[in-house]
């Protein structure tokens, strides 16, 4: 049928927040970002979920709110903290691994929720089960199913990683007979437990790295996509690598996207959430701008490589050739491209 993909620019105003309620989680994924020295144990309290919200609500700007977690269904008051930001205005998206504590189907409506959204790591136990956790396949796919036949808007997220991308495809046929009718692919980073070694049985650790390469990533991901498109899939992945004629922009100049942690710090972009260069912080409920080094003294310097965060956090993205200039520019890691049928 032909379709192609675009490349989603940020667009003047666009707002995301990307809260995170608390970092405790069921599972122990082995990819999971989540980093506690740095974001804190605590659980946001039902008070400081009002709160928070109402720093960043803004009725004359589109804003999507997506509680995170660890798992946000763990958190008693997470259906409480949807409503809440309905009333601020938001446009409400629960990320969560599929376990779905607190009988949180049962609790919120469809009307009241925006999207649901899934993480899957794979087409099958066998691929999926590795990364995630023994049964979870299991038990996500079986309450994603529960969630489309409630009438909830679902979609599913996939990291890729090495540990998947040969079984990317498989995920289209899947996808199409629950009836799950978006799709976010994306690409795995460095943070969390992924910045550090894997290991396997009796802890031997494994040389195998998570991350893909370029040709493997432009050589799967953009035809999947397509594929799904064709069985009438919205697709969203991120758009890695820039073409040469394409010019490179900084997420953190142009778009406003604020992930919040537990113990009150405020990211600007997601590759720095390892490290203590956050530019915001929540102290006694205001947000303030923290003084000294933080990311946004990077946002604005231009080098060869394209993102100066991934150069610095993430060098193995890159490739030089022999006289050591960048053989490709990696992009932020904010900026989408999407394909959809028609």
């Amino acid at each position: 049928m032909g379709q192609t993909a675009r490349t989603v620019g940020f667009q003047s105003g666009e707002r995301n927040v990307f809260f995170h309620i608390l970092t405790a989680c069921n599972l122990s994924c082995k990819h999971c970002y989540i980093n506690p020295d740095q974001h804190g144990t605590m659980r946001v309290s039902r008070e400081d979920m009002e709160a928070w919200m109402g720093l960043f609500a803004d009725k004359e700007k589109k804003t999507n709110l997506i509680f995170l977690g660890g798992e946000p269904t763990l958190h008693p008051d997470l259906v409480h903290g949807i409503l809440k930001a309905k009333e601020l205005g938001f446009a409400v998206t629960v990320d969560s691994n599929g376990y779905l504590f607190h009988d949180f189907l049962e609790r919120v409506t469809p009307e009241q929720l925006d999207y649901l959204s899934f993480s899957l790591d794979g087409p099958d136990s066998t691929v999926n089960d590795p990364i995630r956790g023994e049964g979870v396949f299991e038990i996500c796919t079986r309450n994603l199913r529960r969630a489309v036949r409630r009438g909830f808007n679902v979609s599913v997220i996939y990291t890729v990683s090495s540990r998947n991308i040969d079984h990317l495809e498989r995920m289209v046929p899947l996808l199409a007979q629950i009836g799950v009718k978006r799709f976010f692919i994306q690409v795995i980073g460095l943070r969390g437990k992924s910045a550090g070694p894997d290991t396997g049985e009796g802890g031997a650790e494994k040389a195998e790295p998570w991350q893909v390469s370029r040709e493997q990533w432009l050589a799967v991901v953009p035809e999947v996509a397509r594929k799904a498109a064709e069985n009438g899939i919205h697709v969203t992945y991120p758009k890695v690598f820039l073409d040469q004629d394409e010019r490179f922009e900084c997420a953190g100049l142009v778009a406003e996207n604020y992930f919040i942690f537990p113990n009150g710090r405020v990211y600007r972009c997601p590759l720095c959430e390892d490290h203590p260069f956050n530019s915001l912080c929540i102290e006694g409920g205001r947000l303030v701008t923290n003084a000294g080094l933080t990311e946004d003294n990077f946002f604005r310097l231009t080098i060869p490589e394209g993102c100066v965060m991934n150069r610095l956090l993430q060098p193995d993205n890159i490739s030089y050739d022999q006289d050591g200039h960048p053989e490709f520019r990696i992009s932020c890691c904010l900026l989408k491209q999407e394909i959809k049928r028609g």
